[in-house]
C-alpha cells in the first residue's frame, strides 16, 4: 500500500521539443529570408518606382485641370418673357439665363443690365414663331443673343450665355 500512495512523479523531457521547435524556426525562417532576398518569392509590394495608382492620378489630373480654367463669376438674369407674333399657337416666349463672365466684370454687367434686356427682348421679338418651334432653333438663337449681349458690353467681358429655361406657351 505504500506503493500506492506515493505522488506521481512530473516527467522531465519538455526541453528537448523546445529545443527542436527553436532550431526548426531558426532554419524556416532563414529559408524565408533568403528564399525572398534572392527573388525566389515574390513579396506582393509595389516597385518603389511604380506610379501611382489610376485614382491618385486621375484626382491629381482634375485638379490640376480646375486650376488651369480661367476664373469665371455668373452674372444672373431676370426672366424675359416675350409676346410672339399672332399667326402662331405659340403665344408668349419665356427665357431665363445668366452670363458666364469676367470676375472683375460683375459691376459693369449689373449696370448693364437694363441694356442687355433691352437687346435680347428685340432680338426675341423680332424671330420668327416658326423659327422659335425648330428643335435645334436654341442653338442658332443662342449664338446670336450671345453676339448681342458682346456688342453691348464689349469684347472680353462677357464669355458665354447660358440658357436655364426656355418656355414656349
Amino acid at each position: 500500500m505504500a506503493e500506492d500512495t506515493e505522488a506521481p512523479t512530473k516527467k522531465k523531457g519538455g526541453g528537448k521539443g523546445l529545443i527542436i521547435g527553436l532550431a526548426l524556426a531558426l532554419i524556416l525562417g532563414g529559408g524565408g529570408f533568403y528564399a525572398v532576398y534572392s527573388d525566389l518569392v515574390a513579396l506582393p509590394l509595389p516597385p518603389a518606382n511604380a506610379a501611382p495608382p489610376p485614382e491618385k492620378l486621375a484626382k491629381a489630373e482634375a485638379e490640376a485641370a480646375f486650376a488651369a480654367l480661367p476664373r469665371t463669376a455668373f452674372a444672373p438674369m431676370e426672366p424675359l418673357v416675350v409676346s410672339l407674333g399672332a399667326g402662331s399657337a405659340i403665344r408668349q416666349l419665356q427665357l431665363v439665363a445668366q452670363l458666364e463672365i469676367e470676375p472683375s466684370a460683375a459691376e459693369a454687367i449689373a449696370a448693364l443690365q437694363p441694356r442687355i434686356r433691352d437687346v435680347l427682348t428685340t432680338y426675341l421679338r423680332a424671330v420668327s414663331p416658326a423659327d422659335v418651334e425648330d428643335p435645334a432653333a436654341l442653338l442658332r438663337m443662342r449664338a446670336q443673343m450671345l453676339r448681342r449681349v458682346q456688342v453691348v458690353t464689349g469684347e472680353g467681358m462677357v464669355r458665354d450665355l447660358l440658357v436655364s429655361e426656355f418656355i414656349l406657351r
